[in-house]
């Protein structure tokens, strides 16, 4: 769309002084954006203008026409948001910002900055529901245009789109932006399979048209000899929808719904009549109706579904719904714009339409970590839905797998925390029974409990349930959460081979946490870890990370003896030429063993690391940086070892490892497993906690003898 045709449609769409705004919005981002061109070499003001035009179409206010067209100038053009705020005001500019992406942040690793990225789309959504659907239309104007980009960040931005973006799209029942996106997405992660799809709906397409064509004229005559008024038309299905099917084992002959009829009509009553009608002309396939009038989905869809076969015996859907359901079906939660002259959004608890983003504004504010968050909105966005029903008749839809508690916590936090049994169709159930569509549930809570329970946190399926539950432990037991973290902390800081304080002391980790988690207090991270919110691995990596780069940059520790006795009493047990007490650690590489011959090596700021002498890293090392080392008599201490087991690829390789294991009392630290269709052969890699090599000798020969094993051995690296 050029410049002339936007302004044109702009015009006929808005009142004057609004449509005057909109191109001063479009006259500034012309200005702010004229020496830059997109990789198609067209003026990149085409991109905000096709943003805005998508907008249109869906009907939105002109603030978001006029967000849309300055979304991109702050971050590309320099352009500041005060100044966006005295020309265009407070809403534009708040669009603008919860909209711009985070490029100017320094993050640590591309997935981490997208993490943050979507939790401050979110938070911006908090405020106002426009940013995430002007987010859709620019992502929408990215994916048409994505043929200019290399094939790498083709398959990149069209794997973001699909996992986050459409189905945020489904989620807010704008199909319009959603069957599009998936589309273009299947044409770049799937190129083959796409234009299979394409060219097999193309070769269809005349015999297709006939055939509904003849539907949709007895449809007619049938209506009309009963007096309701309808507009009829084919549908035709999305390819990827096609390509879904296709996945699950259907050839694309089979699909029946490849023909689909939609029937609008003008209330509900006339709707139910239809069907009736329909149902005496061609004969319902069993199991394949579904009434979404009476159960809407989440996303406010309404409408009657229903596949009947035809009498040449091809199936086809038919979908029935009225003028106001299909305006809904295909602009979602923009079909219900509540944006008049001087009102704002409400976002009203009682509003129904707007559950699911009231859920994860809820999420955002629960969840410390955005990684976290961008796992926990992943898991809300790709489950299927369970309708179920309070004691008075009201309808909850939870994903599909949700137990009492998710119902429970749905219903309000504290009816979560206090629940102490729940009734299922009135029979008492257990607190973990998967809901089914239909049941009727009901919260027995009481006063006396103590709050939930932490075993909860393994069953429960809704992401806000977790949340609430984690949130829960995080204020009422934070001295609990604390000793737990801090003991959980150390231990995995000690696995890999470091001193927790040391690393904590580490300025550069200080500064970390203030910027990331607002704090300077070790005891906060404690807590965090403590009720679930920060896994062990995610810190000590990062301290780690830390440690180094203060390393790196010249500070380095001398290394010290402890004490000159050679004794192993109260130091790291390795005696280095004859003396214990140094600061050591055990090299991941080799892993050695109380048994092995070993060398150590002086590493800077790192004090000593011990490697197996026959270890191929250190023939590489500086020869006057290796040190004696040995190991004293009587050590008590527990050493990690990994192994490999190589076998036939079969049933029950795995757990015969881990039952073997087990029974030997061997705690296990990681495993994992590979196979090789092609010549049937699997690996089984187990990292375990053993005293010496006369122990890891003897579970070696243990493991040999399981069946179908030819072959075990120490992993050197």
């Amino acid at each position: 769309m050029d410049k002339q045709e936007f302004l044109e449609k702009a015009k006929e769409v808005y009142k004057p002084a609004s449509y005057a705004r909109i191109v001063k919005a479009f006259e500034y981002a012309e200005e702010r954006h004229k020496d830059q061109y997109r990789l198609s070499g067209e003026p990149y003001i085409a991109h905000p203008v096709e943003v805005a035009a998508i907008l249109m179409d869906l009907g939105m206010d002109k603030n978001s026409i006029i967000a849309a067209l300055l979304h991109d100038v702050v971050e590309d053009t320099g352009a500041k948001e005060s100044e966006i705020k005295e020309k265009f005001g407070g809403t534009v500019t708040s669009l603008v910002h919860g909209v711009t992406k985070l490029s100017m942040l320094n993050f640590k690793s591309k997935e981490e900055a997208q993490a943050e990225n979507y939790r401050r789309m979110f938070l911006a959504m908090s405020n106002d529901i426009r940013v995430i659907i002007i987010k859709l239309a620019d992502r929408l104007h990215n994916m048409r245009t994505l043929a200019f980009k290399d094939p790498a960040s083709q398959k990149r931005i069209a794997q973001e789109t699909l996992d986050i973006y459409a189905p945020i799209a489904a989620r807010l029942g704008i199909a319009s932006i959603k069957g599009e996106l998936e589309d273009l997405c299947l044409k770049y992660l799937h190129p083959e399979d796409y234009k299979y799809i394409t060219n097999k709906v193309a070769a269809t397409a005349d015999e297709r048209v006939q055939f509904v064509n003849r539907i949709i004229a007895r449809i007619e005559a049938k209506l009309k000899e009963i007096g309701i008024k309808a507009e009829i038309n084919g549908r035709p299905k999305h390819f990827y929808s096609i390509w879904r099917k296709m996945q699950k084992g259907k050839s694309f002959e089979e699909i029946y719904d490849l023909h689909a009829i939609r029937i609008i009509v003008d209330t509900v009553k006339d709707c139910y009549e239809v069907l009736g009608t329909i149902h005496t002309m061609w004969k319902p396939l069993p199991y394949r109706f579904k009434d979404y009038i009476s159960v809407p989905k989440s996303n406010m869809y309404q409408s009657l579904h229903t596949t009947v076969l035809s009498s040449v015996g091809v199936p086809f859907e038919i979908q029935i719904r009225t003028h106001e359901m299909h305006r809904i079906a295909e602009y979602g939660i923009a079909a219900h714009w509540k944006y008049k002259q001087g009102e704002k959004f409400s976002t009203d608890s009682n509003d129904q339409k707007l559950a699911w983003i009231r859920n994860v504004m809820e999420l955002q504010s629960e969840v410390d970590d955005s990684s976290e968050f961008l796992d926990m909105l992943k898991l809300d966005l790709y489950q299927d839905q369970v309708y179920v029903f309070t004691p008075a008749g009201d309808v909850i839809n939870l994903p599909s797998g949700s137990t009492g508690i998710d119902f429970a916590y749905n219903v309000h936090s504290e009816v979560g925390n206090k629940c102490v049994g729940i009734k299922i169709n009135s029979k008492m159930a257990h607190l973990n029974t998967p809901l089914s569509n239909g049941d009727v549930v009901e919260v027995i809570t009481s006063s006396a409990s103590k709050g939930p329970s932490r075993d909860w946190l393994n069953f429960v399926v809704t992401p806000s349930a977790k949340a609430k539950i984690r949130a829960f432990f995080k204020k009422e037991m934070k001295e609990d959460n604390i000793r737990r973290g801090k003991d959980m902390l150390e231990k995995e800081a000690k696995r890999r081979g470091y001193n927790l304080s040391e690393l904590m002391a580490c300025e550069e980790w200080k500064s970390y946490i203030q910027k990331k988690y607002n704090t300077t207090q070790a005891d906060e991270i404690f807590a965090m870890i403590g009720y679930g919110g920060l896994t062990t691995n995610q810190v000590v990596v990062k301290m780690i990370d830390c440690f180094k780069n203060h390393i790196e940059r010249g500070n380095v520790l001398d290394i010290k003896p402890a004490r000159a006795e050679g004794t192993a009493g109260g130091g790291s047990g390795v005696l280095i030429k004859g003396y214990d007490g140094f600061l050591i650690r055990f090299s991941h590489c080799c892993n050695p063993l109380p048994g092995d011959k070993i060398v150590g090596y002086v590493s800077r700021g790192r004090g000593v690391s011990i490697h197996r002498a026959d270890c191929p890293n250190v023939a590489s090392y500086e020869p006057e940086r290796l040190i004696e080392a040995s190991w004293p008599a009587g050590i008590g201490e527990k050493f990690t070892a990994s192994v490999n087991i190589e076998g036939d690829d079969r049933t029950g390789l795995f757990s015969d490892v881990a039952t073997m294991l087990n029974n030997m009392k061997i705690y296990m630290t990681g495993i994992s497993a590979k196979a090789d269709k092609e010549v049937g052969t699997a690996v089984v890699t187990v990292t375990m906690e053993v005293d010496n090599l006369d122990t890891l000798d003897y579970v070696i020969n243990k493991l040999r003898s399981i069946k179908g094993v030819y072959n075990v051995y120490r992993k050197s690296k």
